[in-house]
């Protein structure tokens, strides 16, 4: 399928409720046409060093940032019945269901399917051994500042993308 959204998120505590940033990428008929990304106030801007060590986003960042529920609106649109792609997609998909939850905030009412397509999942079939993102786009050559929600959804979009035109030598594991 040549036409979908990419998404991806960065969360400031263990708590899949606790969106910091979030990455998306839209792709009609094979071309990105559309890339957004926002910081996000997450509840109480609470963040556990753990998290900001991953990436590096602090409390002090997102203290003027929307929040979830103020900048669903501008989100809504970019993912209102899309054909959906994360790298991870059980991840992304609980942290837009519970996000929405705690917001009082229909996740039916956007239209997605059940499941979504998982680019970790494709790789693997197609015999890469290790599937995470940074690995995935290093054999693939897909620039990458990973953890950083854009261009980690920009990667999965690519990725799912190029999936039918893995480089023979990569194939090697199956």
């Amino acid at each position: 399928m040549d036409t979908f959204t990419a998404i991806d998120f960065e969360l400031a505590t263990a708590a899949y409720t606790s969106v910091c940033s979030v990455g998306i990428v839209n792709v009609k008929e094979g071309k990105i046409v559309n890339e957004f990304y926002s910081l996000v106030q997450p509840p109480d801007n609470k963040y556990m060093w753990q998290t900001t060590r991953v990436h590096g986003i602090k409390a002090k960042d997102t203290v003027e940032a929307p929040t979830f529920l103020a900048l669903f609106p501008t989100l809504f649109p970019l993912l209102f019945n899309e054909h959906m792609v994360a790298h991870n997609e059980a991840f992304d998909r609980a942290v837009l269901q519970q996000t929405m939850k705690l917001f009082g905030l229909d996740y039916t009412s956007l239209k997605l399917p059940e499941l979504w397509e998982c680019t970790s999942l494709i790789y693997k079939a197609k015999g890469f051994p290790k599937t995470k993102l940074s690995i995935c786009c290093q054999l693939m050559n897909i620039q990458l500042d990973h953890h950083d929600a854009l261009s980690d959804a920009r990667a999965c979009a690519l990725l799912y993308l190029n999936q039918n035109n893995i480089p023979d030598n990569l194939l090697l594991n199956t």
